[in-house]
């Protein structure tokens, strides 16, 4: 803690004021940390100076050890005992609650510059805004959980219990160190432990001067800082002396109360410099942020008494101005007034609009938040309390974005996975990033000619694409070596996502995929004897058989109801019988006979004809019997065509049975195993995931025993190989269309993309490069040039022929197993007439044979009773009328009758 000696300035004023015409004094008191010649008094005497509309205002100086409280008090009470209105000041966190006290006691207003505390007294005016709120939205804002928070204890108690505080709610890790119990070897091997437990967030909260020493102590120690944060809890962020400090590279976030760039401001500060001062021992320099401070005070001090001027408001103190250290302690009267008149001022100063609560604390202020670049300053957002943190990241034009990354060499980190990163067949022989080819290989060599800057490729330690760690909240991979100062870019397949974002940059995308599933390529399900029959479901078929036997039974049934079906035919038989001695000729003339055409045996024929498409000898003539042959013409049209136009594609196609087509489908079984890759974008996809069939997958993949994740993709594409069947993995749309194209050529994508989202090319926050490079990957998406590296390493160089060399489209001639089934029917079908055949004709011989066996008989019984023709002979017609319809040789044996031999 430094002991300073500061002074307490009081000014005398002399004025009339309300109806009273008396003269009576206006005392401003300043305590400073510094002795008169610092920069808040030459400030205070240059406002004094600036301010000539109002009554002249007299200076009187006390010099007082603001960290002495007899000292503080003395002067307190000696200003007040002269007659003061007001004072201003500093004051030194040892003394602050005396102050207030004597402040609340005696009714005496106290308007100061100095670091704000947490007080309802209304008498003590805090012309600094609150850092709490702003700093807590800065840390929403980078998302920070674990960090480290410097303080002195001047300024940064109030701020510590608040972060405390929040952090106990939010289990955030925070490690505090107060700056006042550190020496310089200390502090130096504090940096060296952050540095090794990697603790790269750091919050700094001092005043100015201390806060310079620090930035220079650090960057003395020539670290690489391009992997640290700093959030500097200070309003003067541009009256910083950062130039050796901004050579390392760190990332520096602060505030900045005054805004440098209005032309109030500009102009008053031209005022500054050229205030001339004899006295003056320091060179002039631009206001700071606590000089401005100082400047609105008086601003403040000086409108009020204008107020109570014009309001004849009488604030004269007569007689004895009083005792402070009397007790009870007697208030001044108008005191009140005094306060009611400063905390009721509005105003625009250096500092912003100036506006008080009833607690006397600023209110209705703007920060403006900065970022240090490698060029310098620049604004990247504000805070006000209405809007809260607003992140504005007004970028420098591009041309000069373009010339400061030019010419310079950057670390590009990557990972190996094919094809957008391989190691060459002989990279042995190679050196630098000739070892690599690849899509991103090449990828990078375009960006980097279009940029105009030199890279080296290397490969991330870890192998991995980044993730945050539950437990320790640092990052692995890719991600963890550009949010820690590693790489400089990142071309990979790296997946934008919110986390992600959230620590670095990135790109527009430069490939669009998402989530899919890989499965083992099931056999292909060769053509069966009867796929023939495959164009129509079997259940169709056996709906045609019953159709058929139905319209068959119902035309049988018209025909025999519908008169129109008969025919009538007289046949005339004559029967004569020439042989006999008792018979006479004669002629028998037989009723007239009526035939039907459809039996049940022709119904079937006329029905299968039409089905076949081959017609039929016979046709119904009735009205009801040709509706039922129309209407079964008709079935059989629309069934026949059906049939026709499915049968090619089902005889010259050999489909593949999938036995999962979608997610629904992995995730309603059981016996195919699905995970994903250990540490990706895609785990944490299905981890946060809301949709109910995604919930349900993620929670039999995160209790799945043994693990259903694996380390990387060529892995989980060997398991999926290995599994027959059993595992399906779930990966980017894009790699599992590579891996599809790769022999043995056994795998398959199956379903659509479970989500939407693309790859990028990742930089630090606030590279100089994520501009120029965001271009650049614009421009070739333009040209096609990001299509044709696709094509290149995707298809042009697949070992599995076009679409996989198993193209669902694909068709070929037939051959003998397609069309096997249609002559295994031909061959059966004569087979089976031959048989029918065969066994019509030893039917019927049998039956003739017994028909013959009989006529023998008969005619033998015949000649042994002497009832024989002559000679024995047997006359035709003395066999039965049947027997002349049996078969051809019988019946030729019959006509010619049968000779006896007489034995």
């Amino acid at each position: 803690m430094l002991n300073q000696t500061a002074s307490a300035l009081t000014v005398k004023h002399t004025g009339v004021f309300g109806l009273v015409g008396e003269r009576s004094f206006l005392s401003l008191g300043l305590s400073c940390l510094f002795p008169g010649d610092s920069h808040e008094y030459e400030v205070f005497r240059f406002a004094l100076a600036q301010n000539q509309d109002i009554p002249k205002l007299v200076p009187q100086v006390d010099m007082v050890d603001t960290s002495s409280s007899f000292a503080m008090t003395y002067a307190f009470c000696s200003q007040f005992s002269k007659g003061v209105y007001a004072i201003m000041g500093l004051y030194d966190r040892r003394t602050v609650n005396m102050l207030m006290s004597f402040c609340g006691s005696l009714h005496v207003c106290f308007v100061t510059p100095s670091f704000p505390v947490q007080t309802n007294n209304q008498f003590v005016l805090q012309l600094r805004p609150q850092l709490q709120e702003p700093l807590m939205a800065l840390l929403e804002h980078f998302y920070w959980t674990r960090f480290v928070y410097m303080y002195s204890s001047e300024s940064g108690l109030a701020v510590l219990q608040r972060i405390l505080d929040t952090a106990a709610e939010r289990s955030w890790q925070v490690t505090s160190v107060n700056l006042d119990s550190l020496t310089e070897p200390a502090f130096i091997k504090l940096l060296a432990d952050l540095d090794y437990k990697k603790d790269f967030q750091i919050i700094i909260d001092c005043e100015l001067k201390r806060l310079n020493y620090i930035l220079n102590l650090i960057a003395a120690q020539k670290r690489n800082l391009k992997n640290y944060h700093y959030i500097l809890a200070n309003l003067g962020f541009l009256d910083l002396n950062v130039t050796e400090f901004q050579k390392l590279g760190p990332n520096v976030t602060g505030f900045q109360l005054v805004n440098r760039s209005d032309p109030a401001v500009q102009k008053i500060n031209q005022n500054w410099l050229d205030f001339d001062n004899k006295d003056l021992k320091v060179a002039r320099r631009r206001l700071k942020y606590t000089g401005a401070l100082t400047y609105d005070g008086v601003s403040v001090m000086a409108t009020a008494f204008q107020n109570l001027r014009r309001q004849r408001i009488d604030i004269s103190r007569r007689g004895n101005a009083g005792e402070c250290l009397a007790n009870p302690p007697a208030p001044w009267g108008q005191g009140i007034d005094i306060q009611r008149a400063l905390q009721q001022v509005r105003l625009e100063g250096l500092t912003g609009h100036v506006q008080f609560d009833e607690r006397g604390h600023r209110t209705n202020y703007t920060l403006t938040v900065m970022e240090l670049s490698h060029i310098g300053p620049r604004k990247i957002g504000f805070w006000n309390e209405k809007r809260g943190y607003v992140n504005t990241a007004i970028y420098r034009p591009m041309q000069e974005e373009f010339y400061n990354v030019q010419n310079k060499t950057y670390i590009v980190t990557t990972i190996l996975e094919a094809p957008y990163m391989m190691l060459k067949k002989n990279h042995e022989q190679f050196w630098g990033n000739d070892k690599y080819e690849g899509y991103c290989a090449e990828l990078a060599a375009e960006i980097a000619k279009h940029v105009g800057f030199t890279y080296r490729l290397e490969l991330v330690g870890d192998g991995k694409y980044g993730a945050r760690d539950a437990e320790t909240k640092m990052w692995n991979g890719m991600v963890g070596e550009l949010v820690y100062g590693k790489a400089d870019m990142a071309v990979a397949p790296l997946t934008i996502t919110l986390v992600r974002e959230q620590v670095i940059d990135f790109t527009k995308p430069f490939m669009s995929l998402g989530i899919s599933i890989m499965i083992k390529k099931p056999t292909k399900s060769k053509p069966g004897v009867f796929s023939f029959l495959d164009p129509l479901a079997y259940e169709i078929w056996m709906c045609i058989v019953f159709a058929y036997i139905g319209v068959s039974v119902v035309l049988f049934l018209v025909s025999r109801f519908s008169p129109y079906e008969w025919n009538g035919e007289e046949s005339d038989d004559e029967d004569e019988t020439a042989q006999g001695q008792n018979q006479n000729q004669q002629k028998e003339k037989e009723t007239p006979e009526y035939t039907n055409d459809f039996g049940i045996f022709n119904s079937l024929w006329f029905s299968l004809g039409a089905f076949m498409q081959q017609g039929c000898d016979i046709s119904p003539r009735s009205l009801s019997g040709r509706i039922v042959g129309g209407v079964w013409w008709f079935f059989t049209l629309i069934i026949i065509s059906s049939y026709t136009a499915n049968l090619a594609a089902f005889l010259t196609v050999e489909r593949m049975v999938s036995p999962i087509e979608s997610a629904e489908d992995l995730a309603k079984q059981t016996e195919i195993a699905y995970g994903t890759l250990d540490g990706g974008s895609t785990k944490e996809f299905f981890r946060r995931s809301k949709i109910a069939v995604f919930e349900k997958m993620w929670s039999y993949m995160r209790s799945a025993d043994p693990s259903v994740f694996v380390k990387s993709t060529s892995e989980g594409m060997i398991r999926v190989r290995k599994s027959k069947g059993k595992y399906a993995y779930l990966l980017e749309s894009s790699m599992n269309e590579y891996i599809e194209q790769r022999k043995p050529c056994d795998t398959m994508k199956v379903g659509g993309n479970l989500d939407s989202k693309g790859y990028g090319v990742a930089t630090p926050k606030g590279s100089p490069l994520r501009n120029p490079v965001n271009l650049a990957v614009l421009k070739l998406n333009e040209q096609g040039l990001l299509d044709k590296l696709k094509n290149r390493w995707w298809y042009d160089k697949g070992e599995c022929g076009t679409g996989g060399g198993d193209s669902k489209d694909k068709t070929s001639a037939l051959s003998l197993s397609n069309v096997a089934g249609v002559f295994y029917i031909l061959i059966g079908g004569l087979g089976l007439a031959m048989l029918v055949a065969l066994v019509e004709f030893c039917y019927k011989s049998r039956i003739e044979s017994r028909r013959m066996k009989e006529l023998i008989d008969a005619a033998m019984m015949s000649t042994s009773l002497g009832l024989g023709g002559e000679n024995g002979r047997v006359v035709a017609h003395d066999f039965p009328k049947a027997g002349a319809q049996g078969l051809p040789c019988m019946s030729k044996a019959a006509g010619l009758g049968l000779s006896s031999t007489g034995m």
